[in-house]
């Protein structure tokens, strides 16, 4: 199976001496929904930055498609994050002040390209927000706020959306929603999901799970429950020093 994602020998220190990623090396295959999980300060969020070219690593080496993004310059990398990659928050980065067709089509602007309205709205059709285009974030709950995100993460075809806590700011209703969406895009549009989540349950959506633990891999798990996922960060969690 061919990978979307490929991280070799990934390094992050920061200017304290703190370091963040230790010699990480993984790979997401196409058409994968993968969770990553650990202890607080494990490296997790840092992982998903650099993998998504938010961030640049102090070593290693980072490849999307085949395409190695670490290579390519910073005005390079904006452009490919900006055309090969997509992003679903837990803040949203939803602007007020827009339209909920308008939001999707923004990044597709920001880069210069074309927005497809019919596309884009068909989208949203199928997300359930097809009677939502006119309305503003305001006028929307906390689950379709993400289906919007999700919405505009998928209207420029990405190769891969990353999804950083997408669920922890959603009750749990909500939450399940955006889950199974993102677990949708996998099945249906094949696209790749890495997710960065603190809660089993959510992790439980995935196919697989990822943990870290110190800035290392610490291991894997597959067919992931709630009940395994959570006792593996549990362990996790004593190794570290810290509390899961």
């Amino acid at each position: 199976m061919a990978e979307a994602v490929r991280l070799e020998s990934l390094y992050k220190t920061y200017d304290n001496a703190v370091t963040a990623l230790d010699g990480v090396t993984a790979a997401f295959a196409d058409g994968t929904f993968t969770a990553v999980m650990g202890p607080s300060g494990s490296g997790k969020s840092t992982l998903l930055h650099c993998a998504a070219g938010l961030d640049r690593p102090t070593g290693g080496r980072v490849f999307i498609g085949g395409t190695e993004l670490t290579a390519t310059t910073d005005t390079a990398m904006t452009r490919f994050r900006r055309e090969r990659v997509g992003f679903v928050f837990q803040d949203y980065n939803l602007l007020p002040a827009l339209t909920v067709e308008q939001n999707v089509q923004l990044p597709l602007r920001l880069a210069g390209r074309r927005a497809d309205r019919e596309r884009g709205r068909a989208i949203l059709d199928r997300l359930g927000l097809g009677d939502r285009l006119e309305q503003r974030p305001e006028q929307l709950s906390g689950g379709q706020w993400q289906r919007v995100a999700v919405a505009r993460a998928l209207l420029a075809e990405p190769a891969v959306i990353f999804a950083d806590e997408p669920t922890g700011a959603l009750d749990l209703r909500s939450a399940r929603e955006v889950l199974t969406l993102l677990r949708s895009v996998v099945r249906e549009h094949g696209r790749t999901v890495v997710m960065v989540t603190h809660d089993p349950m959510a992790a439980a959506y995935a196919d697989s799970v990822l943990f870290l633990a110190d800035g290392r891999l610490a291991g894997s798990l597959t067919a992931p429950t709630a009940d395994a996922v959570a006792e593996r960060l549990a362990h996790l969690g004593d190794l570290a020093g810290v509390p899961a």
